[in-house]
């Protein structure tokens, strides 16, 4: 097993095409600082120039930061957010990328998720995979996962683009989350149609218990089977959170199954879909609100 300090110096070596002249902020929450000055100082160890910013915790994913967080993060040319809840689906990251910062989001990270899992696999192999996935979303007419005995769920994704989250990081405004290994679309709003089982986690929630049914019509949610159903309803409130905003597919060889969205939603042989904002990715949802719903094992079909 590699120390920290080595993992990180692994990272910046093999994931990104930067040199040391770049100013890197290391962003971070209550519930994270220590992890996060953790990193912060092995940045520093490995002679990165670094500051640390702290933030009060976000109380779902896809909610704002503050306004000073979102305006400090412009100030530097890589940002990596080490937080609760997720800021990949936010306007601060989005305008961080229009004025050429890089944000990398690594919501719920742990010191075990740095060391083993997601994070330790080749990002080479992982890169290669993830870019034919997300090629093939976006030739895709259609997207049908099949889950459970006899659940369907049909996601139009027409004229959307794929997107790779490979993990590797090259030249300015990169975006993307670490550990990675995904490729995603956001499907035509207010269109799929069908039932899914979800048999792995929810963001915010963790591991299920028992499978969540969730129902969808015209692109909403309109029903979710369980005491985890029903706070995943309560997450996602009665406005747009409910819209189906992404459709994913894992692609990182070495993810685990654990109960952080982070590294679950990179793994084999799974599918998560989201309710909420996509608008910072091709769609035009906009909740302040993302919860992604993992399931283990589905079939799926492309329609070409």
């Amino acid at each position: 097993m590699s120390s920290f300090q080595e993992t990180v110096h692994n990272l910046m070596k093999n994931n990104f095409s930067v040199d040391k002249n770049i100013s890197i902020l290391v962003l971070t929450d209550n519930s994270t600082e220590s992890l996060g000055r953790k990193f912060e100082k092995a940045l520093k160890n490995d002679g990165w120039k670094t500051k640390i910013h702290v933030m009060e915790d976000r109380s779902k994913s896809g909610e704002e930061p503050p306004q000073e967080t979102a305006e400090k993060m412009l100030e530097f040319d890589l940002v990596f957010c080490l937080t609760k809840h997720s800021l990949t689906h936010t306007a601060a990251r989005k305008t961080a990328n229009q004025h050429g910062v890089s944000v990398i989001t690594m919501p719920g990270i742990t010191e075990d998720m740095f060391l083993n899992g997601a994070m330790s696999a080749d990002y080479s192999i992982v890169e290669k995979e993830t870019n034919e996935v997300a090629e093939k979303l976006t030739k895709a007419k259609m997207v049908i996962i099949k889950t459970g005995d006899s659940y369907e769920l049909k996601i139009p994704v027409e004229g959307r683009d794929g997107i790779p989250s490979t993990g590797v990081f090259r030249g300015k405004a990169a975006s993307g989350n670490l550990p990675s290994g995904e490729a995603y679309i956001a499907p035509l709003e207010e269109q799929a149609v069908g039932k899914i089982e979800i048999t792995g986690s929810i963001a915010g929630i963790g591991l299920v218990d028992e499978p969540v049914v969730l129902t969808i019509e015209k692109g909403r949610l309109v029903d979710a089977t369980g005491e985890t159903g029903a706070q995943l309803l309560a997450l996602l409130g009665d406005g747009n959170g409910r819209l189906l905003g992404e459709l994913g597919i894992g692609t990182n060889y070495a993810a685990r199954i654990t109960g952080v969205i982070l590294e679950d939603e990179k793994a084999y042989n799974t599918v998560h879909v989201a309710f909420g904002s996509n608008h910072t990715f091709g769609g035009v949802v906009k909740a302040d609100v993302h919860i992604d719903c993992v399931t283990k094992n589905p079939t799926v079909e492309f329609v070409f």
